[in-house]
């Protein structure tokens, strides 16, 4: 045995995540170079010594490539024949079973004749999910390409001497208040909340994230119209340095081209304003960081009032603003064309075939 093939079995033994199959094997190669018998090594290793005899004409043949390699023909036998399998596969993709919407292990097992275990084996193996479904929606914005080119171009190469902000509301914040006190964690359980609430009013939060700091200018306000949006916008002319263009990225929503609006910022001409394309508010990095606040902050929150909820969330702004952290768009303008259009010829596929059955 050369010495660059003892090392790599060693390897071989000593890495925790191979197969015991290989360990074995390799263990047994390694006690052959030391000269033991293949009765010895075949007692040792709890083998029979025809096996011991493979394992070296397999070494011979293939050297450490070959440890703990299945040969053809060997090894368990597939129970479910390919055909059947395909077929599970493509009633999982193409069907759906005549009581419900989708496929569970169950009616997929009754339906194919096997087992349920057998089903979740080839769903797994697969990916396949059918219980889960995915929301989406394709812009039908004819600007879709200009828009995104713009937006993705402030947030990959951003302007010199300017901030870039990433604007939006998030509107009808509701102040829930549970009926009945929540349950503290404790070992083996949960912590608990009643499914039930009062509703003690709502605001709305005004948001702009530093696309390059992380940090985020926030106000609320106790409505959504083009009025707060103007208060909001003095704020931001306020907080930047007037040394600063200012950039804004912005959805559709009709408050920001209010006429009033306009006007403003026609006095303000260091603003510029650029619009993610119509349905594409994953777009707006914003929208990123209200999913951050409503998980850690809302969602599980109890407030007793507006002015309860108003200060969780300002509480919330200035804990994030000590340490805030950016989030680092990474995609091109191209790769997210490239995958919408192949979305949109998948979505005409998925029309097509509706009509058909229709």
């Amino acid at each position: 045995m050369l010495v660059e093939e003892r090392v790599a079995l060693e390897q071989i033994v000593a890495a925790p995540s191979n197969p015991h199959r290989m360990v074995r094997e390799a263990r047994g190669l390694l006690m052959a170079g030391d000269g033991l018998a293949n009765a010895v090594i075949a007692e040792r290793l709890d083998v029979s010594r025809s096996t011991v005899l493979g394992w070296r004409a397999q070494f011979v043949d293939d050297g450490v490539a070959g440890v703990g390699r299945v040969r053809p023909g060997r090894g368990r036998k597939a129970t479910i024949p390919a055909a059947k399998v395909d077929e599970i596969v493509r009633a999982t993709q193409n069907e759906t079973p005549p009581e419900a919407t989708h496929w569970s292990v169950r009616s997929m097992a009754a339906a194919q004749g096997v087992g349920r275990s057998t089903v979740h084996k080839i769903w797994r193996a697969r990916g396949l999910k059918p219980h889960l479904v995915e929301t989406f929606k394709l812009s039908n914005d004819p600007d879709f390409d200009d828009k995104l080119v713009d937006v993705v171009a402030l947030y990959m190469n951003p302007p010199e001497n300017a901030v870039v902000l990433s604007v939006d509301e998030k509107s009808q914040v509701q102040a829930l208040d549970r009926t009945q006190p929540s349950l503290p964690l404790k070992p083996g359980r949960a912590g608990t909340m009643t499914h039930d609430y009062k509703r003690n009013g709502t605001t709305t939060l005004f948001a702009a994230l530093n696309v390059l700091t992380g940090a985020v200018l926030g106000k609320c306000l106790p409505r959504h119209r083009h009025q707060e949006f103007l208060t909001f916008l003095r704020l931001i002319n306020r907080r930047v340095p007037k040394t600063k263009q200012i950039h804004l990225i912005l959805d559709n929503y009709a408050t920001h081209n209010r006429p009033e609006v306009k006007a403003w910022l026609a006095e303000h001409p260091r603003f510029h304003l650029h619009f993610t394309p119509t349905s594409s508010s994953w777009l707006n990095l914003v929208e990123r960081w209200f999913r951050e606040l409503t998980s850690r902050r809302l969602a599980r929150g109890s407030f007793a009032s507006v002015d309860e909820l108003v200060a969780a969330i300002e509480s919330y702004i200035a804990h994030h603003n000590d340490n805030p952290k950016p989030f680092v768009w990474t995609k091109t303008a191209d790769e997210i064309i490239a995958k919408v259009r192949r979305g949109r010829v998948a979505l005409d596929q998925a029309r097509a075939i509706s009509k058909t059955h229709h």
